[in-house]
């Protein structure tokens, strides 16, 4: 071999030694969340949609939220005490307790003493609406009124419990229809109103409020305290027409871990959600309602990942949950 072809070859030779690592593209770390959410029918499952494409964009790729359909928050619980990893849920404090009690639904069936909050997203909250045209301008101006609550949801269920509290049942005409054919119904005069359970603004009051003069009937301080659920106001403006804050209740809503998330990948996740929440908001204004002051809803404590950023951003956390 010529002294040109040894030289070649020696040449080849340490570029195919160098040439994987020097042609390789950049490694990536790509984080994978699992976000168990609700029915893929319900606005909560529209949420987790939207979350997961703002933390994707707030991260730059490098946390990928998977979403998954549940069948409701008791489910979402009751998996937070066998999945591993990267699993964050949505479910109402409330049934938290209960899960790290070890009560009721959740009795001998797990450990859930891992189960850690990160932050809070758009609360159920009851809407009342009626036609002004109606007349009604209070939940006592219902007696004798014809209303449409719906069947088996969080909603309908509610609603019969504060007409109950309220001193109304038996007063109010429970119309036997679904919650879906209230927004006609009012419309067309064939009902005084209607009850519905969503975050603010809801979809179906937007609807009723079109083209039809609506009013939101608001509760008092005696009547919230009377609900045992959490205050809340509906800002003025709002809906359409309805131009004056609304008292009602809400269930709050939680977004929570597990101690298998670690404190890295928490933190990450709780800065990229406040910080896309704004933007999420342009396209769907309820998250407008979400506000840190929400933290005070949380039963249990904050994942220490989450904690780091509330501290870091300057958010006040109640101790209880610390």
């Amino acid at each position: 071999m010529t002294k040109f072809g040894k030289l070649l070859c020696s040449g080849l030779l340490a570029a195919a030694i160098v040439s994987p690592a020097f042609f390789a593209p950049e490694a990536t770390a790509e984080t994978r969340v699992t976000y168990k959410s609700a029915k893929s029918t319900s606005s909560y499952y529209q949420m987790a949609v939207q979350v997961a494409e703002a933390v994707k964009k707030a991260t730059g790729g490098n946390m990928v939220l998977t979403v998954e359909e549940s069948q409701g928050s008791v489910q979402n619980v009751k998996e937070a005490a066998r999945r591993p990893g990267n699993y964050v849920f949505t479910t109402p404090p409330a049934l938290v307790k209960l899960a790290t009690g070890n009560q009721k639904m959740f009795e001998g069936d797990g450990d859930y003493s891992g189960i850690r909050a990160l932050f809070p997203i758009p609360s159920l909250t009851m809407h009342f609406v009626v036609r002004a045209d109606s007349g009604v301008e209070s939940f006592e101006g219902l007696d004798g009124k014809s209303f449409i609550i719906g069947k088996g949801s969080f909603g309908a269920k509610e609603a019969a419990a504060n007409f109950e509290q309220f001193g109304l049942t038996g007063k109010v005409q429970l119309v036997d229809a679904e919650l879906n054919s209230a927004v006609p119904a009012l419309k067309n005069r064939q009902v005084d109103g209607f009850a519905t359970a969503g975050s603010y603004p809801a979809p179906n009051v937007i609807e009723a409020a079109a083209g039809t003069e609506v009013r939101l009937l608001s509760m008092t301080d005696d009547q919230v305290k009377m609900t045992k659920r959490t205050k809340l106001v509906i800002p003025a403006g709002t809906y359409p027409g309805v131009d004056y804050d609304v008292t009602t209740t809400s269930l709050p809503v939680v977004a929570y871990s597990t101690t298998n998330m670690s404190d890295d990948d928490a933190y990450t996740l709780t800065k990229a959600f406040w910080e896309a929440k704004a933007d999420m908001a342009n396209s769907a204004k309820w998250w407008n309602g979400v506000k840190p002051e929400m933290l005070a809803n949380v039963i249990g404590k904050l994942h220490p990942g989450a904690a780091r950023y509330y501290a870091e951003a300057g958010i006040a956390v109640p101790d209880a949950i610390k």
